[in-house]
């Protein structure tokens, strides 16, 4: 909610000129760490079970980036990232800004699709926000349609995946994609499992859009997935079948609690809310910025991630619990000094090699 009623107000403001943007940033990219861990726990179905009524924030969340996904499907995809364009501090953290998003809104994907692996146990108010308020099954569609992960450059077919557009290979290219592949999986699961086939309206919009599927059900596909076989069968019979008439059933609809109380907290307050950030977090003075700096590098130095690691490190010696590091490389571990000591005729060359090239870094 900061990025979408808070960020746009700060670049507007006349007096907003940071010589550092890295603390904007950094409020930026926690968008992008929380949608990965959420990506990683989704994966779990008990997780998206015990997330109960907070499930609709997150389906309502998806449903945003998807359709931003979809309206920007146009643009061939986010920008490259070429430093050099960037003119200003500011044009280069709002171009980082929109990559960002790109790169969020195809996690959302995958959150969404895990969640549609648990259509069986979600709350009826939750499938009704699915199927009937954003009418996910068709907006799944038209992401199958612009495929916006995909583009032709130079006449090469393109693919966004690890955070860039890589080339790929003729022999490769009637692969199914990884992004490809969570949408038909979302599309299987809310189209044919036996809780939403008895909630979803298919009117005849969504009957038109849904026919477009069987363009795209070939038999290369199917040779990749062939669950598909059973939803190119329900196809079949939907293009046979009269569109249903509008449900008219009175349903009690349960609203995003998160989202709805943010809004009504701080609505008409974003022009305030950005005018004080500006001055009292956005405008460090160099010393306060080296001190966060400082705090950032404690946060995130190597010791910290390896303490909560689920695993502990091992000697390279003798593979006991180890809790000492070569101090000259840093990269192996040891259980004592005399463990070391046995391992530096196999470990010397490669230390001193590593050694030699982070002093040239």
């Amino acid at each position: 909610m900061w990025k979408q009623k808070v960020f746009p107000v700060l670049c507007r403001l006349e007096d907003f000129k940071p010589l550092n943007t890295f603390p904007i940033y950094m409020v930026v990219h926690h968008e992008a760490s929380i949608i990965n861990l959420l990506e990683t726990v989704f994966f779990h179905k008990e997780v998206c079970e015990s997330a109960e009524d907070t499930v609709l924030d997150l389906v309502d969340y998806c449903h945003r980036k998807l359709t931003l996904l979809v309206a920007r499907s146009g643009d061939s995809g986010p920008p490259e990232d070429d430093e050099s364009r960037y003119s200003t501090p500011m044009q280069e953290l709002q171009k980082q800004a929109e990559l960002m998003e790109f790169e969020i809104a195809l996690k959302a994907l995958s959150v969404l699709r895990y969640i549609t692996d648990c259509v069986d146990s979600l709350s009826l108010s939750t499938l009704s926000r699915m199927l009937s308020t954003h009418n996910l099954p068709c907006l799944l569609v038209e992401l199958l349609e612009h495929s916006p992960w995909s583009r032709r450059e130079g006449g090469k077919l393109q693919q966004f995946e690890g955070s860039r557009w890589q080339t790929v290979a003729p022999s490769e290219q009637q692969k199914l994609s990884k992004l490809d592949g969570q949408v038909w999986i979302a599309l299987y699961n809310l189209l044919l499992s036996p809780e939403t086939r008895a909630r979803y309206c298919l009117t005849s919009f969504a009957k038109g859009q849904l026919l477009k599927l069987r363009a795209f059900l070939t038999d290369t596909l199917l040779d990749q997935l062939p669950n598909l076989a059973d939803l190119q069968s329900f196809l079949t019979q939907l293009a046979l079948a009269e569109p249903q008439p509008p449900k008219k059933d009175l349903i009690l609809e349960q609203i995003p609690e998160i989202w709805e109380r943010l809004e009504r907290e701080n609505r008409g307050k974003w022009q305030a809310i950005a005018k004080y950030q500006l001055r009292h977090v956005f405008s460090p003075s160099e010393q306060d910025l080296r001190l966060q700096a400082r705090r950032w590098a404690e946060t995130y130095r190597l010791d910290v991630l390896e303490a909560v690691a689920p695993e502990r490190p091992r000697c390279a010696y003798c593979s006991a619990e180890a809790s000492k590091r070569c101090s000259r490389c840093q990269n192996e571990w040891y259980c004592c000094r005399e463990c070391q000591v046995k391992h530096w005729e196999k470990h010397g060359k490669a230390c001193v090699l590593a050694a030699q090239g982070d002093r040239a870094k």
